[in-house]
């Protein structure tokens, strides 16, 4: 029987750009995601291929676990015929940020269904939908030549899917040979809280403002927007998104009774930097289609108690040429990993509302599993060895998990 070789081409120690080849010694193997490092200067893909990964060679199938730019954003920079594996909605999230912000992948895209088995060359593969900030998130059950690996892809258990991951671990994969996980929050305090709660505290901060609330959060968080537009229902107000944000809620409509343009309680600002970057993509068909369930950006100063207003730095502009400036009767919230406010970006959306004497709050929660939950996830998995990836304190935080196999960038090891 031939061998089966795991490879770690990138995040072996760091968080993100995920790059993982699982090969055969009769000339068969797949790639797990094809990740962009966090740390690549804003733009830039060429040259982000690992030297390690040989592109010359043909794969049977490029899996991506979610549409995470660390976890896809190298697609670009592989050959256009290996064929990609992902969820149907996670095509749809790639394809749309790539047509707006970048050229669409020309890989050949097949969509899988959770919980399906499907073959490609001697792998089976089953896709398991599981509880992450990206939306249409995977762990994938690799099987190929008596072998199982179990990839846990980015998880957690503390989101709007949590209960997919409690029956993964009630029920796991039997004879695990590999669980190649994440630990992301390994040795860092991060909140962990539910989403649950984080709508309890949205709504409770809405009714205690007087006048607006502007939030930060990414547009592709759809737990996020569906907290903040229950706590919106909560509280009374009108959640505004832009039209980005709009066009993910719009897309994924057949995929879950998820809010979007046309509900109440939910509108869509065009402003007109982001409705000419639409006319210039070729989407000036949904700027109109908008139209009926937009809101003028100088709408939101007037009525300000109504408002709980999307913010980033392309909108700012647009809301201050219509007189929509933060104030001390307003309060901003920063719904993102703390350590984006030290980018760029987030300085210039601190800064803004500073300068408008304007309450701060920090409600969040991260997309990843706490210590606790990953050391329990990979306990109930019973894998023969737990190989670590997408982190940076495994060395340090080893305790209470199974076997560890420790693996550089680049080394492999035959499972």
């Amino acid at each position: 029987m031939a061998d089966v070789r795991l490879t770690i081409h990138r995040a072996a120690h760091e968080i993100g750009g995920n790059c993982i080849e699982l090969a055969t010694s009769d000339g068969h193997r797949i790639i797990l995601d094809a990740g962009r490092p966090l740390d690549a200067p804003e733009g830039v893909t060429a040259g982000l291929v690992p030297s390690t990964l040989d592109t010359t060679a043909p794969v049977d199938a490029v899996l991506l676990s979610h549409p995470h730019q660390d976890h896809y954003g190298l697609l670009g920079e592989l050959p256009t015929h290996w064929p990609v594996h992902c969820g149907a909605a996670c095509e749809k999230l790639v394809r749309l940020t790539a047509g707006i912000f970048g050229s669409e992948p020309s890989q050949p895209f097949n969509a899988w269904a959770g919980g399906v088995p499907f073959h490609v060359g001697p792998f089976t593969i089953t896709p398991f939908l599981t509880d992450h900030s990206a939306f249409d998130a995977y762990m994938l059950l690799i099987e190929v030549h008596g072998k199982r690996l179990l990839y846990s892809g980015d998880f957690r258990l503390h989101g709007r899917k949590g209960a997919l991951v409690r029956a993964m671990m009630a029920r796991p994969p039997a004879d695990l040979d590999a669980l190649v996980m994440e630990g992301t929050n390994l040795g860092s305090d991060k909140p962990c809280s539910s989403e649950t709660d984080l709508e309890a505290r949205f709504a409770d901060l809405f009714r205690a403002t007087a006048g607006r609330i502007f939030v930060a959060w990414s547009a592709q968080n759809i737990d996020r927007t569906v907290t903040l537009y229950r706590a919106c229902l909560r509280s009374g107000r009108t959640l505004v998104v832009d039209l980005y944000t709009a066009e993910v809620l719009d897309m994924l409509a057949s995929f879950g009774r998820l809010p979007r343009p046309g509900w109440r309680n939910l509108k869509v600002v065009v402003t007109s930097a982001f409705a000419r970057m639409y006319r210039n993509t070729g989407r000036e068909g949904f700027v109109s289609r908008m139209a009926k369930h937009g809101i003028a950006a100088d709408k939101l100063a007037e009525t300000p108690s109504q408002w709980v207003v999307m913010t980033r730095p392309s909108l700012m502009r647009d809301y201050e040429a219509k007189g929509v400036v933060p104030t001390p009767r307003d309060a901003w919230c920063w719904s993102m990993w703390r350590g984006y406010l030290m980018n760029e970006d987030g300085r210039k959306v601190q800064a803004w509302f500073d300068g408008g004497q304007c309450p701060a709050d920090h409600i969040h929660t991260s997309g990843h599993a706490s210590p606790a939950d990953l050391r329990r996830f990979a306990t109930a998995t019973q894998p023969k060895a737990l190989i670590p990836i997408h982190g940076v304190n495994w060395d340090s935080e080893a305790s209470g998990f199974p076997p560890i196999r420790r693996l550089a960038d680049g080394e492999p090891v035959v499972l």
